[in-house]
Parts: C-alpha cells; structure tokens; sequence
C-alpha cells in the first residue's frame, strides 16, 4: 500500500497510510473498534477501493479473506460452501480433466500444458483439499455437518465457523482473517491457533485474544483511529508491549524537559526584567550610548524569552494518561448499616425462570470469584442478579451499597447527551467540572467531550462505562466480560488496575490470557446450576 486514503461518507478511516507486507510475515492487526482494522483487511482483499494511492497484492497461491460477518446463501447447502472456497482448485481440476481426455492426440505444447496444470494442482495441494475440509470441520467443532445440511438451518456460530473451516481448507498463500476467533470454544482456538502458526504463507490477522496474536504473528499493526494512521512494530506482541512502555516512559521525560523548560524561560525572562527595570541605578552600567545599548540588550532577552515562553506554553507537552486504578471504601449492606463482618455479598435460594437455579453464594470482602461455563449456562443472569440489576423470582440477594457493575451489553444513554455529561450523571456540581478527571483518564481527548453518546462507537462507549465505574468507589466490582470492545493496551492497564484493586471482584471472561492471569475462586455454571468450585490458578 503507498499513501492510501479511503472515506466512508464524510469520515476518513485511513489517510495516506503506506504498508508493505512481505511473503512469510504474521501480522496482527489491533486498534480501537471503529479505527479501521477490518477496512484495511478489505483493503486487501479487494472489496474495497480506495480513494486515493495504490495498492499491490501479488500472491501467486491466491488469497483467502475472512470478513467480520459470515456471507452464506441460506438456500445452499454446507457442500455447496466448500465447492464456492475451493472454486479455483476446482476450476483446475476440470482444466486436468478435460486436458486428461484428449492426451491420446495432444500435441508436444498441449502436454506441456497439462503438466503445467498438474504442477499448479499440486502445488495449491489440490489433493489434499478435501482431507483439509474435513479436518477443518472437524477441528472447529462443525464434524456433525452433513455435506448436504441447509445453510440456513446453521445457527450464526457455526455459520461462521463454516467460512473460517472453508478458507482454511482453500489452503491461500495469504490469509485474511478478521476476528476468526469468534465463536470457537478453548479446544477450536487451539486448533486454529496451531494451524496458523503451521501456516507456510502470509498471515494479515486481527484480533482481540492476545495469545493468539503471542503465539502466531511477527509483526503488530496498530491502527490509530484518531491519526487515521497505520504503525507497524516487531517481534510480534511482547515486542509492541515492550515499545509502547518505552514510548510512555519517553513522552514522560519529554513532559519533564517540556516543565523544565518552561520554567527556565520563565526565569530568565523575570530576571532579564528585572535588571531592564533596575537600568542606570548602577553606576558601573555607564552613561549616554553605553547604558542604551545595554538597556536595548536587556529589552532583546526580555523579548526573546517572552516569544519562547509563549511558543513553549502554545504547544505543551501533557502527562501521559493516568493509568485506571480503582479503590474501595468499608463494606456498607443496601439494607443494613456498615460492617466488616462476614460476607460482603450474599445469595440464597435464588431461581430466575430456567435461565438460574442458585442454592447459594457467598463473596468475602476483598475476593475473587471467575464464572465460568458455556454459552447459555446462566452466567449473565447470575451477575445481573448480583449486581441488583435483575430482580430474581425467588430467593434473596444482598449485596454491598457502593457496587459497581459493567454489564456485557452497552447499556443505553440519552442520545442526545453529550460524552460529558454522561460522564457526570449523578456526581455533584456542573459537568464541566469533572472533565479533568475524565481526561485525566486517557480514554478520550478533549475534543470527545461534547460529541453526544449516540455517535460514540461501540469501543467508545465501553470506555465510558469504565471511566464511570473507575471514578465511583465501590466495595464489589461486578464485571461481564470486560474486555469486549476494549483495545488490547487498555485492556493490560484494566488487568493491572484489577490487581491493585483492594476489593471483591466477581468477573465473567472469555479472553483466554485474563483467564490465565486471573487468581482467585471459580465458579462453573452449566443449565444454571453450579457444578464445580475451585482455586483459579490461572485457568
């Protein structure tokens, strides 16, 4: 790509971004929802022309693109998917074919051909593709498919597994692959995670699940949503972690030489001031022509540390973002008076229709619980409960008065609210006056605060939901999976917040390396029943 722009109405996603992405390379793609990610993909791919710039692809063994959102006629059959990702093989094999049932009067340049044809079947693996269909299903958990199933019978999950196991098995030179981890379970993670680390070709990739990008790429591409730019960094994701913390402590220190400076200016200017005032008090200063050159010297350094002073304060250079941090106060009951006692949450007999059947839970002060189990086991409607958002048909629910909750859906906001006074909902005293706590925060600039919520993106709007969880102390942080629509680097300061964090946190995740890091209790749910308990220990 050599300084491509592309816009979507009046939004320029991307704008003059030059990338070269060479044979061999795993690169992962990571960013802000909304940044551009899956339009660059696009990009690629050739669905999407740009505006302005050009773009090269020039993979002999073809391209394999995986969009966001699985595109299936409802009317074919599982069959017919596999035969539309493998249509080029399948162009030459009739290609083999019909060249097959003329060899008896080929010419010397018609065998050349067919051998040709043989050579670029073999090569693109054409008789291993259906073993690689059926391997693909098979590792994606889609073995039960019939070749002859309705595509619309399929539920969207394995709708999208489909076309992740059909590009797969086309066996492309360059995979595409946008979020391929997308409804696939620990065991078909591990499958693809293996398969593309196996992969011999090129790998454009984005995704959210940083074990994934650890254990396959080589290279980070990290779209800036607000520089509508692309930035490429090394040795894969350890090697952008490592960048990133050395590009904080940098703008730090500019931040210090920045202070540093302005405050010699400043001096220099008083000082030179100073004197300028004080000039012909001292005799040693002359008389006549001598004391005017040296006032007009004086006047000089007042003017040029003046000018310098104002450039200095025109562009300064802020603090780098406060990193989130939480904090917790003593344990106060919604319906009794303060204490340290005992649980600091409670459930008892709690039953929600067939969604959650509950004989009791209990959260001590200070502990964490993972709620684990399949999609549909009742973990949502559990945290929901506990948090106060859900009233259960039965049973009882105590929980402590200052509890925070992040639920997984985006909950809804007056449209016509701006980001700011979102913010502020319920804090005392005008809007304006919290927006250097908000900002302080470094989920958003300043230009942000007045767009209304209902323009934010979905990434968005999930930081505002932070921003107001992190800045209201609570003794319970109820979190549903809360590192959906998150970048990756706000996700490791909300896991280092979590740690600091002094109170009980009961948390349901599906990221694989937050499960890993996370310590505490479990809980696993299945039919809306527990069924197991036990030490985290990093599943």
């Amino acid at each position: 790509m050599k300084d491509v722009s592309v816009a979507f109405g009046d939004r320029t996603v991307l704008e003059r971004v030059s990338l070269t992405v060479r044979p061999g390379d795993k690169a992962g793609v990571i960013g802000d929802n909304g940044s551009g990610k899956s339009t660059l993909l696009r990009l690629l791919a050739g669905d999407v022309e740009p505006d302005a710039g050009e773009i090269t692809v020039s993979f002999p063994g073809g391209v394999g693109h995986l969009g966001r959102t699985a595109d299936l006629d409802p009317r074919g059959t599982v069959q017919d998917a596999v035969d539309t990702a493998l249509a080029e093989l399948r162009g030459l094999e009739a290609r083999i074919r019909a060249a097959e049932a003329a060899l008896a009067t080929a010419t010397p340049d018609e065998l050349d051909a067919y051998g040709e044809l043989l050579t670029a079947y073999e090569e693109r693996g054409g008789y291993r593709a259906d073993a690689r269909v059926d391997a693909a299903l098979h590792g994606l958990g889609l073995a039960h498919l019939t070749r002859d199933r309705l595509l619309g019978s399929l539920s969207g999950g394995e709708r999208s597994r489909l076309s992740l196991a059909c590009v797969l098995a086309a066996a492309p030179e360059l995979l595409l692959l946008d979020e391929p981890t997308n409804h696939l379970d620990q065991r078909a993670t591990a499958w693809l995670e293996a398969h593309l680390e196996a992969h011999r070709g090129t790998v454009v990739l984005v995704t959210h699940d940083r074990e994934l990008l650890e254990a396959v790429t080589s290279d980070i591409l990290e779209v800036d949503r607000d520089l509508r730019t692309v930035t490429r960094y090394g040795d894969g994701w350890q090697g952008y972690r490592t960048a990133k913390a050395a590009a904080r402590r940098r703008w730090a220190q500019d931040h210090e030489e920045w202070r540093a400076e302005v405050a010699r200016t400043a001096e220099l200017a008083e000082s030179a001031g100073r004197r300028l005032a004080g000039t012909g008090k001292d005799p040693r200063e002359g008389f006549g022509k001598h004391r005017r050159s040296h006032e007009a010297k004086l006047s000089g350094q007042v003017r040029a540390a003046g000018q310098r002073l104002a450039r200095l304060r025109r562009d300064p250079v802020p603090l780098p973002p406060v990193p989130l941090r939480f904090s917790a106060e003593l344990t106060t009951y919604s319906d009794g008076p303060a204490h340290t006692d005992g649980p600091l949450a409670e459930l008892a007999g709690i039953t929600v229709g067939d969604r959650l059947r509950l004989d009791g839970l209990t959260v001590a002060p200070g502990e964490r619980l993972l709620v684990t189990g399949p999609n549909g086991a009742g973990k949502t409607t559990l945290l929901r409960v506990l948090a106060g958002d859900l009233r259960p048909d039965t049973g009882t629910a105590r929980r402590p008065a200052r509890t925070g909750y992040l639920p997984q859906e985006l909950s809804a906001a007056p449209p016509r609210r701006s980001l700011l006074a979102a913010f502020a909902a319920g804090l005392p005293g005008p809007p304006e006056e919290h927006a250097p706590v908000l900002l302080s925060l470094g989920l958003f600039r300043e230009d942000d605060l007045a767009v209304p919520v209902a323009a934010l993106s979905a990434g968005q709007r999930r930081r505002l939901e932070l921003a107001r969880l992190v800045t209201r102390p609570a003794d319970l942080l109820v979190l549903d999976e809360p590192t959906n629509h998150i970048s990756l680097g706000l996700v490791e300061e909300l896991e280092e917040a979590l740690a600091a964090y002094r109170g009980a946190v009961v948390v349901v995740s599906h990221d694989r390396r937050f499960r890993r890091g996370f310590r505490g209790r479990t809980l696993e749910l299945d039919g809306g029943r527990a069924v197991r308990e036990g030490a985290a220990a990093g599943r």
